[in-house]
Parts: C-alpha cells; sequence; structure tokens
C-alpha cells in the first residue's frame, strides 16, 4: 500500500521504508544508476566525428564537455526543491523520463543548436538523480544503505565505462559515412526506458516521500558554516573535473598521440571501469574505518602520475596510464558515499547532496570548457596535462578534511 505523505513525519520514515521492498529498492537504484552517465560519457569517443557532421566549433564541443558539470549544477540546484514539492519518487521518475527524451531526439537533429538542447534536456533528468539518490537511499534503505550505496556508485561507474567503450565501436559498425554516431548516441535512450518504468512502479507505491526535518538535524544552519561540507564539496569538484576533463577530451589527446578511436576509447573506459572496484571497496571502507587519510592522498598521487606519464609516453603507456588515473578515481565513489556517511538526518543528507554536488558540478564545469580554451590558445596538450596533475594536491588537501568521522549535523548545530 503506497504510503501517505505524512508518513514521512515525525517516526513516519520507517513507515515509509517499509513500502519499499528490498528487492524493488535494489532494482530501482541499480537501473537508474546505470542510466546517469552515459549522456555524458559517450559524447568523447565520436566527437570528431560530431565535430564533421554537425560543423561544431573547437569551443562548441568544449561547451559539450562542459555540459554536465553545468547542468549537473544549475540544475541540482532545483533538485531538493523538487523532491519536496513532488516526493523523491515521482522526482526520480520525471528525471528518468528526461533521459529518455534528450537521448533519443539528440540522435535525429540535424544542427549543433538543437544537438545541445536536447543534451540538456537529458543532462537535467539525471542531475534530478545525481542529487536526490543518496537522500533516498539514506530515508528508505535503513540498515542497508551501505549496500544500496555500493550498488550505486558500481552501476553509476558501470554506465558511464560502458558508454565511453561501446560508443565507437558501434558506431562504426552503424555507418561509414560518419553519421554512426546517431545510432550510438540514440541506443542509450532506449535503455533508458527501464529505468522510467521501474520508478513510475515505484513512486505509486510510496507516494508522496521526503524526508521530514529532525529535531537534531540543524535544519536552520547554512551548509556554508559547515567545514565537512565544503570540504566534500571542493573534493567533488575536484575529482569531478578530472572525470569529466578525461570523458571529453583524454580520447583526443590520445588520437592526436597516433593512437585509433577505438583504443583511446578503450582507454578511458578502463580508467572509468576500475572506478567499479572503488565502488565495491570504499563504502565498506569508510563505514569501518577512522580514517581514510591514506586512501587520500593516494588518490591525488595516483591522479597527479597518470597525467604526467600521459604527457611524458602517451602511446607506449596507455593502459598503465589508464590504470593509474583509474585508482585516482575511486575518489568518486568515496565522494558519493561519504554524503550519507558524513550525515545523520537524512533530511542533512538531502541538503548535503544538494549543496555538494550542484556546486561541486559547477567547478567541474569549469575543466571540459578551459580544456577546449586552453588547447587552442597553445596548439598542444602539455600545459593541460601539468595543469590536471597539479589538480591532485587540491584532491588530497580537500580529502584530508573529510577523512575522519565528522558530521555535518554536528557543525550545523555547533554554536556560532
Amino acid at each position: 500500500m503506497p504510503s501517505s505523505p505524512s508518513a514521512s513525519r515525525g517516526p513516519g520514515p520507517a513507515r515509509v521504508r517499509a513500502a519499499v521492498p528490498c528487492g524493488l529498492a535494489l532494482a530501482a537504484v541499480l537501473v537508474l544508476a546505470l542510466n546517469l552517465r552515459p549522456g555524458a560519457t559517450t559524447l568523447g569517443p565520436v566527437m570528431q566525428e560530431l565535430q564533421a557532421s554537425l560543423g561544431l566549433s573547437g569551443t562548441v564541443a568544449g561547451l559539450l564537455g562542459a555540459l554536465p558539470g553545468i547542468v549537473f549544477g544549475v540544475v541540482g540546484f532545483a533538485a531538493v526543491r523538487v523532491g519536496a514539492r513532488l516526493g523523491m519518487s515521482a522526482s526520480l521518475a520525471a528525471g528518468a523520463g528526461l533521459v529518455v527524451v534528450g537521448l533519443a531526439a539528440r540522435a535525429t537533429v540535424q544542427d549543433a543548436g538543437r544537438f545541445l538542447v536536447m543534451t540538456v534536456v537529458a543532462l537535467s533528468g539525471m542531475a534530478l538523480g545525481n542529487v536526490l539518490i543518496p537522500a533516498w537511499v539514506k530515508l528508505h534503505a535503513g540498515s542497508r544503505t551501505t549496500a544500496l550505496m555500493t550498488v550505486y556508485s558500481v552501476f553509476l561507474t558501470l554506465g558511464g565505462s560502458a558508454g565511453a567503450l561501446v560508443t565507437a565501436p558501434i558506431a562504426a559498425a552503424a555507418r561509414d559515412d560518419g553519421e554512426g554516431w546517431r545510432w550510438a548516441l540514440g541506443a542509450w535512450g532506449a535503455v533508458a526506458l527501464l529505468p522510467l518504468v521501474v520508478w513510475i512502479v515505484l513512486a505509486r507505491r510510496t507516494g508522496h516521500d521526503f524526508p521530514a526535518v529532525g529535531a537534531a538535524s540543524g535544519d536552520g544552519g547554512s551548509l556554508l558554516r559547515s567545514p565537512t561540507a565544503l570540504a566534500l564539496t571542493l573534493l567533488f569538484g575536484v575529482q569531478s573535473m578530472n572525470a569529466y576533463v578525461q570523458f571529453a577530451w583524454v580520447p583526443q589527446i590520445l588520437r592526436d598521440a597516433g593512437l585509433s578511436a577505438g583504443v583511446a576509447g578503450a582507454a578511458v573506459a578502463v580508467t572509468a571501469g576500475l572506478g567499479i572496484a572503488g565502488a565495491l571497496l570504499m563504502p565498506t571502507v569508510i563505514s569501518r574505518s577512522r580514517t581514510l587519510a591514506s586512501w587520500m592522498v593516494l588518490f591525488g598521487a595516483m591522479t597527479a602520475l597518470g597525467y604526467v606519464g600521459m604527457l611524458v609516453a602517451p602511446v607506449a603507456g596507455v593502459w598503465l596510464w589508464a590504470v593509474i588515473l583509474g585508482v585516482g578515481g575511486f575518489a568518486f565513489p568515496t565522494v558519493i558515499a561519504l554524503i550519507p556517511a558524513r550525515s545523520r538526518d537524512p533530511h542533512v543528507t538531502a541538503r548535503l547532496s544538494g549543496f555538494a554536488q550542484p556546486v561541486g558540478y559547477v567547478l567541474a564545469a569549469i575543466g571540459p570548457f578551459a580544456v577546449g580554451l586552453l588547447h587552442e590558445a597553445t596548439g598542444g596538450w602539455t600545459a593541460v596535462l601539468v595543469l590536471l596533475a597539479c589538480s591532485g594536491a587540491v584532491m588530497t588537501a580537500a580529502g584530508l578534511r573529510v577523512a575522519g568521522r565528522v558530521f555535518v549535523d554536528d557543525e550545523l548545530l555547533a554554536p556560532r
């Protein structure tokens, strides 16, 4: 029986959680996570074909690379309010619908403007999922929070990796006239139908589900007062910037070094795919560890080393650098899992997710766009790779601040 809106007040969250069987919650999180990244990761491997087919300039191509961060940031700021108005499950169903429409429609357009618009539509649906899933899990999963966040992180990473891996081969197999990218990108619109159906069913079952304000949530405090929230935001932003630069530009960096489109796409898929190991590992590490300091140093060091290696020996060491960058990318499932782990109250989790992810994605959006401009200005990739290597130090500094068992709720309640 669907839970009522009142079921999310006072002691009600337990009744809301009971309305979602474990199997349904698992399936819903799994299929949605799988579809929250291909809209972004599928563009890099066919960017050259997109530029030729739609007449994209280098600046517009850079904007396409930056769009995930921009849209995830802008729409993410509104996601918590949307969730409060519609309920989180209904909002996630609506987001899945936007993903279907945007991904399917952009594969049919004939000009750059419409392609950009449909990409924004798809990314807007993904932005709702990015922000609301951690809070949805915190509200509905109870003792299964770590397990569901592990599933979420694994399939989020798997979807991104699959998008990077299969796009170029599908495009090459579908057409040999430079238009195969339409089939390769459009196929993901069909894949996204599954989460749309599942979340419609789930929304009908849960009714209006949004976490109530807990007595000890510190709801009136600004998240700007929380050093943990700020550090999580910076860590999220720097890591996401690196991820979207990798999705948008590393394939082209490797192609310019002499590798084929298929090998370049596969290298990025290896980097992204190693995040699956991180997604399986890090939620459990977080729940059992007193400190993550050594992990945060490792993430920053591997990120820096991977870019330096790509600068020195991009062809001979391509698979080694892909693996090293993949280990550095463990920072992503770590920061995603830290959002519920560094908050106690589901309402604080929603607020933290609605702050750290949008602000972080706005920071991340600067990366791909700046890379496009810097590459055009310098005519090469040396300056780009040096600056990306330096980002590893920033990642470590932010990570060390959230490495211990600190909680945003406590900081919001602390006297001014």
